[in-house]
C-alpha cells in the first residue's frame, strides 16, 4: 500500500503537468479546416456546400485528407503534456 508521502508527491507532480487539450486541439483543427477549404477551392467547389449527385474524385480526396488531419490532431494534441 502506498504511503501518504508517495500519494502526495504523485498529486503534486501531476498538478505541475497539464494537458494541452482543447486549445491546441482547436488550433490544429483550424489548420485542418483551412487546408480542406483551400483544397475545395482548388477543385472549384466551396467547402460546406452540398454537392448534388455523385462526389467528384478531387472532393473525395479532400475529405480523406481532412479526416486524416483531424485524426492526427486528436492523436497528437490531446495527449501531449504541456508544462
Amino acid at each position: 500500500m502506498p504511503s501518504i508521502h508517495t500519494i502526495a508527491i504523485l498529486l503534486l507532480v501531476s498538478a505541475l503537468v497539464t494537458e494541452a487539450g482543447l486549445i491546441s486541439y482547436g488550433i490544429c483543427q483550424s489548420g485542418c479546416a483551412a487546408v480542406v477549404t483551400a483544397c475545395y477551392s482548388a477543385a472549384g467547389y466551396t467547402f460546406g456546400v452540398p454537392i448534388p449527385g455523385s462526389t467528384p474524385a478531387a472532393i473525395a480526396a479532400c475529405n480523406g485528407a481532412f479526416g486524416l488531419c483531424s485524426k492526427t490532431c486528436a492523436g497528437v494534441t490531446l495527449l501531449a503534456p504541456t508544462p
